[in-house]
């Protein structure tokens, strides 16, 4: 006689539950891309070069008060008529001067973000300090003199651009505002601009460096000549823009 035996719920074949993490979608990070800490990084390096660029021809400009008042005053005359008659006095400065505001703010927003998320990633702090003292002297400096560019450039506008702290006030010529506003008698202002002028040559050189880091440049090939091109750049700048000013404070351009 032969026995028939039935499959049981032992040898039936299993489903996997609906709510198992195997089967679950897969839920995106909130924020996308720019959530993402590439995506910040990105961020920075793109409104950090456009900071960049926006220097070198505000230093360029400033430059001009070598070649007289004439010269400074019609460079500053050429801003604010760009594209007349088709735009309006002073639309594309106006233009050029809010993205630089916005490149400021996502740049800030960028670094901030980033300086939190890796607080978070890393808590409880190393019982061996492994940083470097080179390290933790580019964060001391990217995060207060970020924070001390910031408030200078709000005195730079106030000074030299809306003429509200400026001896000549802002119905003057702009090369009248820029030699009064470094007057050997205001050599506190002269100093003032110097120390800030140099924390934005540090923050420049390794915010160029990470930069080139963020893009990929970097390799064991390149990185001896991306540093040196982080200090040049950052050199070139520190030196252009303080030559003005000392040159006013010391008589040279009166």
């Amino acid at each position: 006689m032969t026995a028939t035996i039935e499959r049981g719920a032992a040898t039936a074949p299993v489903t996997a539950p609906q709510n198992s993490p195997k089967n679950a979608p897969t839920r995106k990070k909130p924020g996308g891309f720019l959530g993402s800490s590439n995506g910040k990084k990105v961020v920075m390096a793109v409104t950090g070069a456009a900071m960049v660029g926006f220097l070198v021809l505000h230093m360029l400009g400033n430059l001009k008060i070598f070649f007289g008042r004439d010269s400074f005053n019609d460079y500053a005359h050429w801003l604010r008529t760009l594209l007349e008659p088709f735009a309006p006095y002073r639309t594309v400065l106006t233009i050029l001067e809010i993205g630089l505001v916005v490149a400021v703010v996502l740049h800030m927003w960028a670094a901030i973000s980033l300086s939190r998320r890796a607080g978070k990633a890393r808590p409880v702090k190393y019982v061996a300090k492994k940083k470097s003292q080179a390290n933790g002297y580019a964060t001391h400096i990217m995060r207060f003199g970020g924070l001390t560019i910031v408030l200078f450039l709000v005195w730079h506008l106030l000074d030299l651009t809306f003429g509200v702290v400026n001896p000549k006030g802002f119905n003057s010529a702009p090369a009248d505002r820029m030699i009064a506003g470094f007057d050997p008698s205001r050599w506190w202002v002269t100093l003032i601009y110097f120390v800030a002028v140099v924390m934005v040559g540090l923050h420049l050189r390794h915010g160029i460096w990470s930069a080139f880091q963020t893009l990929g440049w970097a390799n064991r090939t390149r990185n001896q000549a991306l540093r040196a091109s982080a200090a040049l750049v950052s050199a070139v700048l520190v030196i252009g823009f303080l030559a003005p000013p000392l040159a006013i404070t010391f008589g040279v351009v009166k």
